[in-house]
């Protein structure tokens, strides 16, 4: 770490607010490796743990109250952004998703079997077939969307609009320029 003003581990806002887990880590190698910058380190290290302890843990109860997990949601919400009438071939859902076609398919039995999603044949090629939101399904995916954003809301309630608006354009730019 360099020690630049609002770096992560440095003085932030002028003066050192709280120090927490990965400040001390990053003083740690700071005092280990004077020679290494360790910032973003520190600052990617700090991502990561915002995403593991607060918003994974937040986003999961807050859909689970629905009675779906996480990956039953991704489905639901996935067909639900579509708009109506909130259908799409299976290995559309798997593409958009990242994940295998059997890893899907045991995804989709289990929500067809809760009545949250119905399979049928598709009438542009009745090789394949068509997953749909079934009514129920759009109310389940709806509910749990609203107290997922609530969730999400109420972890960066401490930020203020600007706070708000500078992460999201920072994060925006980090996952722009990604590279491989």
């Amino acid at each position: 770490m360099s020690g630049d003003e609002g770096a992560p581990g440095g003085e932030g806002r002028g003066e050192r607010d709280h120090e927490d887990v990965v400040d001390r880590i990053a003083a740690d190698w700071k005092r280990e490796r004077p020679d290494l910058d360790v910032t973003p380190l520190a600052f990617v290290g700090r991502i990561a743990l915002v995403a593991e302890t607060l918003v994974g843990p937040a986003g999961e109860r807050a859909v689970e109250r629905h009675g779906i997990n996480k990956g039953d949601f991704d489905v639901l919400a996935t067909l639900r952004r579509r708009g109506a009438p909130y259908s799409v071939i299976p290995s559309v859902l798997s593409a958009e998703l990242m994940m295998s076609r059997a890893g899907m398919t045991k995804r989709l039995d289990r929500l067809e079997g809760a009545g949250l999603v119905r399979r049928t044949l598709d009438a542009e090629d009745r090789r394949s077939f068509r997953v749909t939101l079934t009514e129920e399904g759009l109310a389940v995916v709806d509910a749990a969307l609203t107290a997922l954003v609530e969730s999400l809301g109420d972890l960066v309630a401490d930020l203020d609009r600007d706070e708000r608006r500078h992460l999201d354009d920072a994060l925006r730019t980090l996952l722009r320029s990604r590279k491989g």
